[in-house]
């Protein structure tokens, strides 16, 4: 089940949001007292459609994530009571969770490296369950901060199940850190403008997930996938912008209907996006493009390694080739992250150093078309289609442009203008223009709500009427 499918919009987001309703009157009128206000109804009811959501399509692997909780639920109680051993224990519990991924996502792929160095084993036909890299990541994240007592432990196994099986973040993020939403599992209510600032926030995330990323992809596999073989170099650079343009919005909308849905439950998630394409260097770019992965691997691998102190260019090619395997189990995520390694290292002796004297134009073009190329690794899997695409990437085809590259361009116009328009701070620089016309006065209020509301459900409708029929509206980050 996914966000942007017409059953989890009207039948159960609904449902759910209906009992979470009841759950809270019943913690406000029969489980609370003056002194405290419980959340043990509300939690009780997210946990449970939390495991409806996720064993919805894989009802197998919903028993792989309990045992998974559980670990780390024994886990972090031996950390915590332990002072001898406990350095011993995180030791366990991070081979345990390496050894969980490590099993379903990548077993498959060393045993295809053993056989291509002739070395005959056994292939194993594992299926990769959902979101295994994203609540994989969280339960390491519990563990070390546990560890290092910067997140108090869970003592109860049903709250530690809450947090990371929450449904809003549990299949494409973002990394939930523990400390971000320990309070909140307890100690949380949710009033009317959180509830509507949400809301909002989720509609966004739809709009750009099924009317951008959804149109998006038709180009992007028109050009990537079916014309591969008759590739143009414009339709090859059409193709990949449409898929840097895709990848994005299917990405950040997701980020966004998951912050959205947590908003409305009283959870505060970090933003996991801020406005990526506005980059002027590689750098910059990584420091707003999926914040969640980049910080867990700055403060798990990176720091520890030594960080800036010592052996800085080790480190970083470390975390890279780290950040490409955690995309998938292929090569070409390998290339992937070891070329944006690559890149960052030589940027900190190189281009920081002068940053400031090069014109922002210059910059921004600069770091573009190193994103866009890294896309065209990020997309092929298949060695021998990803040399024909930057083939004609960069040219050597016999043709440069013809009229299916000029239909894509010109019958999508909009689209195009709409997407390059929305990469930018939009919201922000509207937000911005609005208080200074308005200041304070009531009429800012109405004007933001009536805008809101008009907004949302313009983009419902449209979103709906878009996906009946859809045949193309999987989420890309659902498969990591």
């Amino acid at each position: 089940m996914v966000f942007s499918d017409l059953f989890f919009l009207f039948v159960f987001l609904p449902a759910f949001l209906l009992c979470y309703l009841i759950a809270t009157w019943v913690d406000q009128k029969c489980l609370s007292d003056e002194a405290t206000h419980s959340n043990r109804a509300k939690n009780l009811i997210l946990v449970c459609f939390s495991l409806i959501f996720y064993a919805w399509g894989e009802p197998v692997y919903v028993f792989l994530m309990l045992f998974c909780v559980f670990v780390n639920y024994l886990v972090g109680l031996g950390i915590d009571r332990s002072e001898q051993y406990r350095k011993a224990i995180l030791v366990i519990g991070l081979i345990l969770n390496i050894a969980i991924i490590g099993t379903f996502k990548y077993l498959g792929f060393f045993a295809q490296c053993l056989c291509d160095m002739g070395i005959e084993v056994a292939k194993p036909n594992i299926a990769l369950p959902i979101g295994i890299s994203f609540y994989t990541f969280q339960s390491i994240s519990y563990l070390i901060d546990v560890y290092r007592r910067e997140s108090p432990v869970q003592r109860r196994f049903p709250d530690l199940l809450l947090y990371i099986s929450m449904f809003p973040q549990l299949i494409a993020g973002p990394i939930v850190r523990y400390g971000t939403v320990a309070d909140e599992i307890h100690h949380r209510r949710v009033n009317a403008a959180d509830f509507s600032d949400g809301l909002y926030r989720f509609l966004i995330g739809l709009g750009k997930k099924v009317i951008l990323a959804n149109q998006l992809s038709e180009i992007s596999d028109q050009f990537l996938v079916n014309g591969l073989n008759s590739l143009t170099m414009a339709g090859a650079w059409i193709g990949i912008v449409a898929f840097t343009l895709q990848i994005y919005f299917d990405f950040s909308g997701y980020s966004d209907m998951a912050i959205g849905l947590g908003r409305c439950m009283g959870f505060h998630f970090n933003e996991n996006f801020r406005h990526p394409y506005c980059c002027n260097s590689i750098t910059d770019f990584w420091r707003r493009w999926h914040i969640s992965l980049g910080s867990f691997f700055r403060d798990y691998v990176y720091i520890p390694l030594g960080g800036n102190r010592h052996h800085q260019a080790v480190n970083i090619l470390v975390v890279w080739f780290l950040t490409g395997m955690w995309h998938g189990a292929s090569w070409n995520f390998i290339i992937w992250g070891v070329y944006f390694g690559l890149i960052v290292m030589l940027e900190k002796y190189t281009l920081l150093k002068v940053h400031d004297r090069i014109p922002a134009v210059f910059l921004h073009i600069y770091s573009m078309l190193l994103v866009i190329a890294g896309w065209g690794i990020f997309y092929f899997d298949n060695f021998d289609q990803m040399i024909v695409f930057f083939q004609a990437f960069f040219g050597n085809v016999t043709s440069f442009y013809d009229f299916v590259d000029e239909s894509a361009l010109l019958d999508n116009f909009w689209l195009w203008v709409i997407a390059l328009f929305f990469c930018l701070p939009v919201r922000t620089t509207v937000g911005e223009w609005t208080d200074r016309l308005l200041g304070d006065s009531p009429l800012r209020t109405m004007v933001i709500y009536t805008s809101r509301i008009i907004l949302s459900v313009g983009i419902l409708i449209l979103s709906t009427a878009l996906l009946v029929g859809a045949t193309n509206n999987a989420f890309i980050y659902t498969r990591f």
